[in-house]
């Protein structure tokens, strides 16, 4: 048994990246120079004491005498598709503004449509949000919107009633720090408990909120240093302050994505998709590189497809 020190590469184009990685052994050098950047571990039982086999692909535990690979307990775990492919894969989904549609990669990295759907879903997954270090402050924008299809447009059995803008449609909010990150999250209805209790869950006291003028948000005076736009008087941008043109744009990348990109979205998969997208915009001022290296760094975790469809 031998002992390893694979290193991360560095790379800021496809082109250079596959240059990187001209074999799946590299890619598994380099996955396992990320998630084990401050030593090896079993993932089934913690322990540090790894012993490596001369294949550079198998070792094993110490402790509790599993052999394991550097893809168990993370969402490469039981995929025949190499990790090469999985990196192509990673790359389109981190670097295109917009996502990619499973039948896209697909055609690109040469799998199925079904095998390239679960993979991103397992993207998603990897991509969630995790719990931040700090709560929003200083300006922040908040806005709600919908998602979803027209009621005129939907067959018999899909339209759900009602004339109202939202009949049918999943409510998606989304709070920006200027400057900082963003949260976003469906909800079930836009009530004021809902609709504020969101922000507190996320944003400092004493910040400076900026909404519409919808009537969930009028309570948020107090706690924060409330501002509102009134859009049904045609006002936009009430000053160079007072605006919430950034949330805004958020929410129409989002809805350009499912146009032009997936053309529809399940409401049971729209939270992911809608990760995705939050994900990528948190770390748009990094590297391409840099996130692709983001991502597969927080690749632990499961997703099987039993539970992905049930």
């Amino acid at each position: 048994m031998e002992t390893i020190a694979p290193k991360k590469q560095q790379f800021e184009t496809l082109i250079q990246m596959m240059s990187a990685f001209p074999d799946e052994q590299t890619a598994i050098d380099h996955f396992t120079a990320i998630r084990w950047k401050k030593g090896a571990f079993c993932p089934t039982c913690g322990s540090t004491k790894v012993y490596h086999f001369a294949d550079r692909r198998t070792h094993k535990c110490g402790d509790c005498r599993k052999r394991f690979s550097i893809k168990v307990g993370t969402i490469f775990e039981d995929s025949k598709i190499g990790l090469r492919q999985w990196m192509m894969a990673i790359w389109l989904i981190t670097s295109h503004k917009k996502g990619i549609a499973s039948t896209q990669l697909a055609k690109d990295i040469g799998v199925t449509q079904k095998t390239a759907w679960f993979m991103l879903h397992r993207l998603r997954y990897a991509a969630q949000t995790k719990s931040f270090n700090r709560p929003l402050e200083g300006e922040v924008e908040a806005d709600e919107t919908f998602i979803g299809g027209k009621e005129k447009n939907k067959h018999a059995w899909q339209r759900t009633g009602g004339k109202q803008g939202g009949a049918g449609k999943v409510v998606v909010m989304g709070i920006l720090e200027r400057g900082g990150e963003l949260v976003t999250g469906t909800m079930r209805n836009l009530r004021a408990v809902n609709l504020q209790g969101a922000i507190a869950s996320v944003v400092a006291p004493g910040a400076n909120i900026m909404t519409d003028e919808h009537v969930g948000f009028v309570g948020l005076q107090g706690r924060y240093n409330h501002h509102t736009v009134n859009y049904s008087a045609g006002q936009y941008v009430k000053d160079y302050y007072n605006h919430t043109n950034g949330i805004e744009s958020v929410g129409a990348l989002f809805k350009r994505q499912i146009i032009g990109t997936h053309h529809y979205l399940s409401p049971k998969h729209l939270s992911h998709y809608l990760g995705e997208m939050t994900w990528r915009f948190n770390l748009r001022s990094i590297g391409e590189g840099d996130r692709v290296n983001a991502l597969l760094d927080q690749t632990s975790g499961r997703l099987t497809y039993k539970d992905l469809i049930a």
